[in-house]
């Protein structure tokens, strides 16, 4: 049965879940309050193991090829979204976004091959977008109508990547974006504040289950879709840079509160999150959240997941929820930290992760046609230092909208799986040392505003007995000096390999100065290098 608007009306309050229906999931040892689940919660082995994730953040946004939030800018006048909308697909006062998820066939996805790469790059957890920003579900929704199974691709996307991760001996996660739908997506329901449609309001406004008989989307409504009208703009704004306006102020700001008035859409947000979690019995679960959605309910949701797992594995924990600019150490407790396109400065005591992507988190033809990805070199390096300081990389490569990788983005995963085979025993399984590192290159939490690494950027992992140094370039001149081994206040080195490199060690000495290395000329494709060092009080 489809929920709909109707039947979730009433349904819940802002301010919890009284209404919602308990299950076998709210029994356990968790309950939905930050302290239980901090006291309770220990990040699992699996994914302090892990480091490195591939993230499929893929749904009909992606159809367009141009970037980030189609959906949402695709409806404000003088975006080029929406400059590129017009010229393609038509008008948005008729031809709306709910029609770019009917060209959405993935006719090229291949997953069993895709698969199959990104294990071969070295991934341990393989993320899946089960619903994102647009208000579509990427898997067999019980909930909700509009999803992958029933229009688009009419194929289980989440249900069939869960599976060939399972089969490939990967963990298997999935995001969840869409609790900020009802402010993002009400752009849909504006106009052209110039030109000849000025005031024709676009196809949210006006379409209705009835006008879908006969058509791809017969029998959904389109408002369940677009989310209803909440904070839909006023009559008579009369310029493009006044709606711009309008809408930075009133949709624009990254809302964490549940939508006043409508508290049918918080229980269909929640009831679709906990469908997707019993479902598919995700590893890990990422929420596009300052903390987690909607304040109680979404600690209500951690909890049952978290209970859930204790089911699912004997009363062993054995998830992950991630969610981003955590307030406090408990809440770093309660769940793992994600920060988005950014590092930190030190070792965090608790596990955490930074998500990326080479490009757009949308596919963004036009930025692989100006060769705007980023490099290897700067994911592996990105990666050395995250693993370095207690993280993890889930790294997104985006898929085109028919689901297939472009030629630069195969390259790039054949290169990183070329490179993790030689140096992932540097990464892979290991803990932070004494200091993560060292070197001048100032820190810059933004990944954006980070300075080039240098070779006397250096950073540290330990792995059993091994300490290892990860080189963040290759010294022009062959020769590197690490400063944290002077003397043998923090160990004393008895040999150095470097990865890769069969059989010989390398010639070093060790002074007050630090450990002096001579290195081999380097390879030409290998981005950064790694070394093994064994000895004495290292580790």
């Amino acid at each position: 049965m489809l929920l709909t608007r109707r039947h979730l009306l009433g349904a819940v309050s802002a301010a919890g879940l009284a209404a919602l229906p308990a299950g076998a999931s709210a029994n356990g040892p968790f309950q939905p309050t930050w302290d239980s689940l901090a006291n309770g919660y220990r990040t699992p082995d699996w994914f302090r193991d892990a480091k490195l994730g591939l993230w499929a953040h893929w749904g009909p946004q992606c159809v367009p090829e141009v970037g980030d939030w189609y959906g949402r800018f695709m409806y404000m006048q003088g975006h080029r979204m929406y400059d590129h909308h017009l010229k393609t697909y038509g008008h948005p006062a008729d031809t709306g976004f709910m029609e770019i998820i009917g060209r959405w066939k993935a006719e090229n996805w291949n997953p069993a091959d895709l698969m199959g790469r990104y294990q071969r790059a070295g991934a341990r957890y393989v993320v899946a977008m089960a619903q994102h920003h647009d208000n579509f579900d990427c898997f067999d929704s019980r909930w909700h109508g509009w999803n992958s199974t029933r229009v688009g691709p009419k194929r289980d996307i989440v249900g069939i990547w869960a599976r060939l991760a399972r089969r490939a001996g990967l963990r298997f996660g999935i995001s969840n974006h869409g609790a900020h739908s009802w402010h993002w997506f009400q752009t849909a329901y504006g106009y052209d504040p110039e030109g000849p449609k000025a005031g024709i309001r676009y196809d949210a406004h006006r379409l209705t289950r009835a006008d879908g008989k006969g058509t791809w989307w017969d029998g959904l409504d389109p408002q369940d879709l677009y989310g209803g009208p909440m904070r839909v703009a006023p009559d008579g704004i009369a310029t493009v840079k006044a709606m711009k306006e309008w809408h930075d102020t009133h949709t624009g700001q990254w809302l964490e509160t549940p939508p006043p008035g409508h508290p049918a859409f918080v229980k269909s947000w929640y009831l679709r999150a906990l469908d997707v979690i019993e479902k598919y019995r995700p590893d890990l679960v990422y929420f596009d959240n300052y903390g987690l959605p909607f304040g109680q309910v979404g600690l209500d949701l951690v909890a049952r997941y978290y209970n859930l797992s204790h089911q699912w594995h004997g009363g062993r924990m054995d998830v992950v929820a991630n969610g981003k600019r955590l307030a406090t150490d408990t809440q770093r407790r309660a769940i793992v930290e994600d920060h988005e396109r950014s590092f930190v400065e030190d070792i965090r005591p608790d596990p955490w992760q930074t998500c990326t992507c080479i490009g757009q988190w949308h596919y963004d033809r036009p930025l692989y046609e100006r060769g705007g990805y980023k490099s290897l070199r700067q994911v592996v390096q990105s990666l050395s230092d995250i693993v370095s300081k207690n993280g993890n990389l889930l790294l997104s490569v985006p898929l085109r909208g028919d689901g297939s990788l472009d030629d630069l983005e195969i390259r790039f995963l054949d290169g990183l799986a070329a490179w993790t085979t030689t140096n992932g025993e540097a990464i892979f399984a290991t803990r932070p040392w004494r200091r993560f590192g060292e070197g001048p290159t100032r820190f810059a939490q933004d990944e954006a505003k980070q300075a080039p690494f240098t070779p006397a950027d250096l950073r540290f992992t330990v792995r059993g007995q091994h300490l290892y140094v990860l080189v963040m370039d290759w010294p022009a001149d062959g020769r590197l000096l690490v400063t944290s081994l002077a003397g043998d206040g923090n160990g004393v080195v008895d040999r150095v390999d470097l990865l890769g490199r069969d059989g010989t060690p390398l010639a070093f000495r060790q002074t007050e100065t630090g450990l002096e290395l001579s290195l081999p000329d380097r390879p030409n494709d290998t981005p950064m290098l790694a070394l093994r060092l064994s000895g004495r009080g290292l580790v």
